[in-house]
């Protein structure tokens, strides 16, 4: 049997405050999700301020990246190159960029998914998050 690293509540916190601050600190409202490697929502908020449709965008991110164990941009890039059948594709919502996975030694921890400003913006401030907890 393989045993397999999971993201506990500290990590959690961390990856938050740390995304909290990226955002803060470029004066940035968005909401911040935080999934396991499963897709399921360990954390959400939403900054004052952030429209209230991104607290549904951000998780969507994040499961897109967990689910398919890569940044959500590679979807957005896929559609916009002309693989539109990937908009059918089941439970896959966030196919924008934003969404990143949590990566440790080959192995999907789970994702953090950003939005409220642009696209290349959402995932700065998700890979500041993730950078916290060292990965």
């Amino acid at each position: 049997m393989k045993t397999k690293p999971e993201l506990e509540l500290a990590d959690l916190k961390k990856i938050a405050a740390a995304a909290e601050a990226e955002a803060t600190r470029n004066h940035w409202v968005v909401s911040i999700a935080i999934v396991d490697d499963g897709g399921h929502l360990l954390w959400l908020q939403r900054l004052d301020g952030a429209a209230p449709l991104s607290a549904h965008m951000a998780p969507a991110k994040a499961r897109t990246a967990a689910l398919g164990r890569r940044e959500s941009k590679v979807y957005e890039d896929l559609i916009n190159g002309g693989r539109v059948s990937f908009l059918s594709a089941p439970l896959v919502e966030g196919m924008l960029e934003g969404g990143v996975a949590i990566i440790q030694n080959g192995q999907c921890l789970g994702a953090v998914g950003v939005s409220g400003v642009k696209s290349a913006e959402d995932a700065q401030i998700a890979r500041a998050g993730i950078a916290a907890i060292g990965l």
